[in-house]
């Protein structure tokens, strides 16, 4: 019998021990690749639907070529992937905080998301998204005041609730105006959330953004053999 489960990668960080591991489900007959924040679960390779769709949903609203495009979370590299697959986007920004999770990319360690490292439009930031809006630094460090056309966010569970008690505010209008001032006009912000839709940070949205939807993102559960949804949020300037 194989290996049933193997931890590839893991690191002790600021908010936790952060983990990569790799199992067989036996009654999948996959391999599974997970990534867990002590022992809390954050995101499974067997449930990418909600994060391939916020690279969709929120590049879908933009026109034009050459989109410049930020990333915030690279997680298993769901979202990023998919982003650079829409020919439009001619660069990708990933800002990421644990230097672990960009090396597990650049060694290559998930196979679903090869090429996302050596793919010449990408660029790692290491950083923490939330400190670079909430101090107007911005994400890329070469060019301060850089502005984008999409800014993909996958890192908190949902706005309620968030890894970090700092991330909080990045969710209230004056949190989301500081995010806005780095989208070009008529730029969007997509956030992906675990929950169903919240009334109060759609009103939030609304008072940034002239758009403001919330997508309901159903996914067969292979764990339950029923269905789950999570929501991704469109808002654009």
């Amino acid at each position: 019998m194989g290996v049933r489960f193997e931890e590839l990668a893991w690191r002790e960080t600021p908010i936790g021990l952060i983990s990569l591991r790799r199992r067989r489900d036996p009654q999948l007959d996959v391999q599974v690749y997970e990534v867990k924040l002590d022992d809390e679960f954050l995101m499974s390779s067997l449930f990418p639907v909600a994060e391939i769709e916020l690279a969709r949903l929120g590049l879908a609203p933009l026109s034009g070529q050459g989109l410049d495009v930020v990333v915030g979370g690279l997680g298993l590299g769901y979202t990023a992937r998919t982003a650079l697959s829409d020919e439009r986007v001619g660069s990708l920004l990933v800002v990421e905080a644990i230097e672990d999770v960009i090396d597990w990319h650049r060694r290559e360690l998930l196979p679903f998301a090869a090429g996302l490292a050596a793919d010449p439009r990408t660029r790692f930031v290491r950083a923490d998204f939330f400190a670079a809006v909430a101090d107007g630094s911005g994400f890329d460090p070469r060019e301060p005041g850089r502005r984008f056309h999409a800014v993909l966010l996958d890192v908190d569970h949902s706005p309620r609730n968030v890894l970090h008690p700092s991330h909080a505010s990045f969710y209230t209008p004056d949190g989301l105006r500081r995010l806005a001032a780095h989208l070009h006009p008529d730029g969007v912000f997509a956030l992906w959330s675990d929950d169903p839709p919240d009334s109060d940070f759609e009103v939030a949205l609304s008072e940034v953004f002239r758009t403001a939807r919330a997508h309901v993102v159903p996914f067969a559960n292979p764990l339950t053999g029923g269905r789950s949804a999570n929501t991704v949020y469109v808002a654009q300037r």
